[in-house]
Order: structure tokens, then C-alpha cells, then sequence
């Protein structure tokens, strides 16, 4: 088999995953609040990094990095924002909606990350991309009106709002990780590590009750496949791939079989406004993207 056919195979595996997340959430959320959730998983994620070290026989050095003052410091704004504040906010937007309409708006964090850097990095939009952002944002507006997708009659204002903040600590946690050439295995190590005091010391002062069953399966999955194994498995597709536009455009697959899943096991009803309001999200992160010459393979 070819490193890009493995690279195929990896990224099938991961788009799964991500695409089952949306129900994970709000199958743990059914059992515990939002600190517990993220303490459970964030702590699950780190066993799974420190597991992924110890096999490579890194993890001795990258917890010797962590006394270089630049390290530590890098570590603790990182950590604070991904997993600890990131996570926070997704998962109070994730209590308030229907998964249909969170797991959607959280997609379209790569078009807040081109209006920052267009913003902050001064980096020029071309037409390509202002007609793609434009595109999103009318998904945007449709997912966000769409009242329908609620039993209720009527979405939450609140956690729409939640889950666009969200998008946009996201966009700054990889804006301001753009020119970072580490090893993002060790980062997510220490990231997770540094999180996960912060969300300790979160709990000791707001404790949560937790739920067994369902709810902490869900809370351990999340820490396995979504913030985990599945960043490993993507990190090595990409080291791998030879074609990495081909790789990277499977991941619009990611939101409409997580529709699928959504449907069959939480029972929720897509209705059409939430599918286009994907499809326009979707459309306009891939016109944004789209390169004006043949993609060179590597």
C-alpha cells in the first residue's frame, strides 16, 4: 500500500470519529456538567498522549521541556485556551442546542480563522475567499434562525452565541500557532497537561455530581477519539500523504455523516434548513480554500 492510500485510510478513520463526537457530547452532557465532562476527557486525552510518548520513548524529554521558562509559559496560555476555555464554552453551546445545529456551527471556525488573520496578520482576502466567508455566513445566519430544529419552537440565543465564541477562540488558538514548527504530539502533551490542573482546580471549587453509564462512556470517548487518538492518526496522514489537499478535503465529510449519527441515536429530526445551512458552511470553507493553480503534489 502507497503512504497516500494509508494516508486515505488514516484520515477515513479519523472523519469517522469526528464525525460521532457531536452525539458523544450530548450524550455525556445528559449526565454532568460541562467541567466534569472536560476534566474526564481532558484527563482520558492526556493518558492517551503520555500512552503515545512512552511508546516512542519521548515522554522523559518532553517533561524536562516543561522546565525551560519559554516552554512552561507557552504551555500555560495554550493549555488555558485548548482544551480548558475552548472546550468550556463548546460544550455550555453543546447543553443549550440541538446537535444538528452546535455541531454545524462549530465547523465554521475556519472562516472566522480567515477573517482574523485578514484582520490582525493583515493577510489580503481575494475575491475567491470574500465570496466564500460570504457564503458561510448566510449558512451561519440560516443554522443560527433555523427554530425549527428545536422541539421547542425556538433556539437558544445563548448558546448560538456559546458556540460562535467557541469558533473563534479556536480560530485564535491556531492563528497564533501558525508559525509553530514543534511536534504538535508533545504540544497537545503539555497543552493537555497544563489544562487539565487548571480544570482540576475548577472542580475542586465548582464540583459537579457525574453520572455512571451512558453519560461517562461518552465523557471517556470524547477523550479518546476527539481530543486523542484522532489528532495522532491526523498528524501522521498529513506527515504521510504525498497529496495533502486530497486529505484534507475528506474532513467536509465529517459534518454530514455526524447528521446521519446524530439522527440515529439521538433521535433528532435534520430538517432542511439545517442541511443547507451546512452545505452553504461547507461550500464556503471549501471555495475559500481552493488554490488558483493545480495543487503540486508533494
Amino acid at each position: 500500500m502507497s503512504n497516500q492510500k494509508k494516508a486515505v485510510v488514516l484520515a477515513s478513520f479519523v472523519v469517522f470519529f469526528w464525525a460521532t463526537v457531536a452525539t458523544a457530547f450530548k450524550l455525556a452532557l445528559e449526565g454532568m456538567g460541562a467541567v466534569t465532562l472536560l476534566l474526564i476527557s481532558s484527563v482520558t486525552a492526556l493518558a492517551v498522549f503520555t500512552i503515545y510518548l512512552i511508546i516512542n520513548k519521548r515522554l522523559a524529554s518532553v517533561l524536562s521541556s516543561l522546565k525551560e521558562p519559554k516552554v512552561l509559559l507557552s504551555s500555560a496560555w495554550q493549555g488555558a485556551l485548548n482544551p480548558f476555555i475552548y472546550y468550556l464554552i463548546l460544550f455550555k453551546g453543546y447543553s443549550m442546542l440541538p446537535a444538528q445545529i452546535a455541531q454545524p456551527l462549530n465547523f465554521s471556525w475556519q472562516v472566522v480563522l480567515i477573517l482574523l488573520m485578514a484582520i490582525f496578520l493583515k493577510q489580503k482576502i481575494g475575491f475567491k475567499q470574500a465570496f466564500g466567508v460570504l457564503i458561510s455566513f448566510t449558512g451561519i445566519v440560516i443554522l443560527s434562525l433555523n427554530n425549527g430544529a428545536d422541539t421547542s419552537g425556538s433556539l437558544s440565543g445563548t448558546g448560538v452565541f456559546f458556540i460562535l465564541l467557541s469558533t473563534v477562540i479556536w480560530a485564535v488558538y491556531w492563528m497564533l500557532k501558525i508559525d509553530n514548527s514543534k511536534d504538535p504530539v508533545e504540544e497537545l502533551f503539555r497543552n493537555f497537561l497544563v489544562g487539565s490542573l487548571y480544570l482540576l482546580i475548577a472542580f475542586i471549587i465548582y464540583p459537579e455530581p457525574v453520572r455512571a453509564g451512558i453519560p461517562l462512556y461518552a465523557a471517556l470517548y470524547i477523550g479518546v477519539f476527539e481530543m486523542g487518538i484522532t489528532f495522532i492518526l491526523w498528524n501522521k496522514a498529513l506527515n504521510i500523504a504525498s497529496n495533502r489537499v486530497t486529505v484534507t478535503q475528506m474532513i467536509y465529510l465529517a459534518p454530514m455523516l455526524s447528521f446521519v449519527i446524530i439522527n440515529r441515536v439521538l433521535g433528532e429530526h435534520i430538517v432542511l434548513l439545517t442541511i443547507l445551512g451546512l452545505i452553504l458552511i461547507v461550500s464556503g470553507i471549501f471555495i475559500s480554500n481552493m488554490k488558483g493553480k493545480k495543487a503540486v503534489e508533494r
